[in-house]
């Protein structure tokens, strides 16, 4: 199965802090908290170091070590992170056909700062990643079973509805896990391409980010969904979703995403785990409990993954176990790339532990 990756390359740097090094301080009022640096003070590190990261670049990598044939179409400049990325993608066996170099500015790169329980804060120079046009798009860039888009910055962005439109026009199964930016900025073409996109993957806060574009069609508040399990009901069937004053069901939600044309809605909501919409079905998977050493690129394992294995098998329960197991995987390293998990260690997670991970399924409301 071919697969092509779109959108973000970047060189990350780590800095590990302990958390005795760096303060945290958490909002009594709302979800923020922010890691608190002293001005002027150097600060020990426990380890800094350099990693291939990016969401295109971690969705090929991944795509690639479950048996997938991936190509990713990224801008990169002409620089020493440039070089450094395109010999992460050889040693992963990524095609490199269709990756650009473009002088007009450099690689992109990112600093991020991991502490108390790994909650990592990210520094981010996006460079050549906002200079990808739609006059770079070749339509041979499309030609494979799966499209793959993940968030494009600032003026890239511009390209999604003709990415949509010749990824969709081959054939492809198109799949896309775009940032808040994304939708916020560029808000009235990316509704405009939700018929055309199979698979739509976003964490919680995207997700929230969305409902003041739906509530006029769809309407506020919504049905409630009956928890027949052990304990309280997962975190999004009790709290629904909600941004600028607006408030929506998670059924109300998800059902208005799947009514704009989408196939499959998956939104992650960290600790909580993943739920995905489809066909007049919503079901939720929980995390795998294990010790975290950096969150960063967990959402990019999850969605890469649940749309490799979704393709592969056409199972969406088999594939939300498999995003979910890959996502644990990858949260036990600083890096967003070195727990990836290869296809036959994937397939032994399956057989042997997925029962462990319980699957909760609601019929959506008409």
């Amino acid at each position: 199965m071919k697969a092509v990756t779109i959108g973000g390359a970047m060189v990350d740097s780590i800095a590990i802090i302990d958390d005795e090094r760096i303060e945290r301080m958490s909002m009594r009022n709302a979800d923020s908290s922010f890691l608190l640096l002293e001005v002027g003070r150097k600060t020990e590190a426990g380890e800094i170091s350099q990693h291939c990261g990016g969401g295109a670049v971690n969705a090929a990598v991944s795509m690639a070590r479950l048996g997938l044939d991936v190509a990713t179409v990224i801008k990169l400049g002409q620089d020493e992170r440039a070089d450094t990325i395109l010999r992460r993608l050889s040693d992963e066996g990524v095609s490199t056909r269709w990756v650009m170099r473009d002088g007009r500015s450099a690689t992109g790169a990112s600093v991020i700062i991991s502490s108390h329980e790994r909650d990592a804060a990210i520094f981010t120079f996006r460079g050549a990643n906002t200079l990808l046009s739609s006059a770079d798009l070749k339509a041979d860039m499309f030609a494979a079973d799966v499209v793959y888009i993940s968030g494009l910055s600032n003026e890239s962005a511009d390209c999604f509805p003709d990415i949509i439109r010749q990824a969709k026009s081959l054939g492809a199964l198109v799949a896309t896990n775009p940032g808040i930016r994304q939708l916020t900025s560029r808000a009235s073409s990316f509704q405009k391409a939700l018929a055309d996109i199979d698979i739509l993957s976003i964490n919680r806060s995207e997700a929230d980010a969305l409902v003041p574009q739906l509530v006029g069609e769809f309407g506020e508040g919504g049905p409630a969904l009956e928890f027949d399990g052990s304990g309280e009901a997962p975190a999004l069937v009790r709290r629904g979703l909600g941004s600028g004053g607006y408030d929506m069901s998670l059924p109300r939600f998800v059902g208005a995403m799947l009514a704009r044309g989408v196939g499959h809605v998956a939104i992650t909501n960290g600790p909580d785990g993943a739920y995905v919409g489809t066909g007049g079905e919503l079901v939720h998977c929980p995390t795998l409990p294990v010790p975290v050493a950096g969150s960063a690129g967990a959402g990019d394992a999850f969605a890469s993954t649940f749309v490799a294995w979704l393709a592969r098998s056409g199972q969406t329960v088999e594939a939300v176990r498999a995003g979910i197991f890959n996502a644990a995987a990858v949260v036990g390293h600083a890096d967003t790339q070195t727990g990836l998990l290869r296809a036959d260690d994937m397939k032994e997670r399956l057989e042997a532990m997925g029962d462990q991970l319980a699957i909760s399924t609601w019929q959506l409301p008409d």
